[in-house]
């Protein structure tokens, strides 16, 4: 475990809300649809900090800690990757404005940065207090890898969210959208946009995330330090990855496979733990190996046109979703 004083995690955590404030307050004051260009500029941008913030940790801590925060970067990157089909599905669904797009997924992140330091004190608490927690977590990302590889590409159902049908339940809203507002008053009365139902969904399904991501980092390293900077950094760079992958998703027909096989590699390196120990050199090699192979299939065998997809439904406030993602049925 490396040691690391409150003032740093202060400095840390400081430093993140303040680079986030300012894409939002500064770099996206105004709402806009963000092109190709400007996504690809922000892909760098926090790819590069993660670099950085690497380099720091070779340093301060030595090349083992490095490696695996370079391993689980990249396993949390890979599976960010993976949440854009649901966050497609999750836009198209609510009609979302693509100006509007940026904003919910920067308060998403803001939520998921407090669910996921929740996620992983409690998920090293276990571990620190019963080791053999670590073989649950070893089988069950086994069995989601093998789920992932096996199953057939399934349809999401955001209507079908428990957290948006609370919402909608004791929330009053108004049928369209009031801009990047989350709540408007109308006649004395303050009522819910269509963009919090967004936002909630949003966060919802980032706990399911949550669910794959905390326990296949832990099987990188137990070191609390790794797995939350590790995965602070991957999300960071999900709303820029978002907008720049959108339009291309289709074209990775083989990422689920690679991802599938990466959970699976890291939870049997979790079910071995207590008579062997992956050196973390093979496990950065096996990822990258996976996931670069995955898409490079992807590209080398695209997937063939797709048919016509019929209209799709209207739903409440005008909303409608179409089959095209690879997540949950219930987000």
């Amino acid at each position: 475990m490396t040691t690391v004083s409150p003032l740093f995690w202060i400095g840390f955590l400081s430093v993140i809300l303040t680079l986030l404030l300012l894409d939002l307050f500064v770099f996206h004051r105004k709402p806009h649809e963000v092109k190709t260009g400007e996504a690809t500029k922000w892909v760098i941008f926090w790819v590069s900090l993660a670099a950085v913030f690497n380099v720091f940790v070779y340093f301060e801590f030595g090349a083992a800690k490095a490696l695996e925060f370079t391993t689980g970067y990249l396993i949390e990157e890979a599976l960010s990757v993976d949440n854009v089909f649901v966050f497609l599905v999750l836009f198209k669904y609510f009609h979302v404005p693509k100006e509007l797009q940026h904003r919910v997924l920067f308060f998403g992140i803001l939520g998921a940065i407090i669910l996921r330091g929740i996620f992983i004190l409690a998920g090293a608490a276990l571990i620190a207090e019963f080791h053999w927690v670590i073989y649950i977590f070893g089988a069950f990302l086994v069995f989601t890898g093998v789920k992932l590889v096996i199953q057939d590409d399934v349809e999401v159902h955001p209507e079908r969210n428990p957290a948006l049908k609370l919402l909608r339940r004791i929330v009053p809203m108004t049928s369209d959208y009031r801009g990047p507002k989350f709540f408007v008053k109308e006649a004395g009365k303050r009522l819910a946009t269509p963009l919090l139902a967004v936002l909630v969904v949003v966060e919802a399904t980032d706990v399911v995330f949550a669910v794959d991501s905390i326990p296949a980092i832990f099987g990188v390293t137990h070191d609390p330090f790794i797995v939350y900077t590790s995965n602070i950094f991957a999300i960071l760079g999900l709303r820029a990855l978002f907008m720049l992958l959108a339009g291309i998703m289709d074209k990775f027909r083989f990422l689920k496979y690679g991802l599938g096989l990466v959970l699976v590699f890291v939870g049997c390196k979790m079910l071995i733990s207590g008579w062997y120990h992956v050196p973390i050199g093979i496990s950065l090699s096996v990822v990258v190996l996976l996931l670069g192979g995955s898409v490079l299939l992807s590209f080398l065998y695209p997937a063939p046109p797709p048919e016509l997809l019929t209209e799709p439904d209207e739903g409440e406030h005008g909303f409608s979703m179409k089959p095209d993602s690879r997540r949950d049925s219930t987000c």
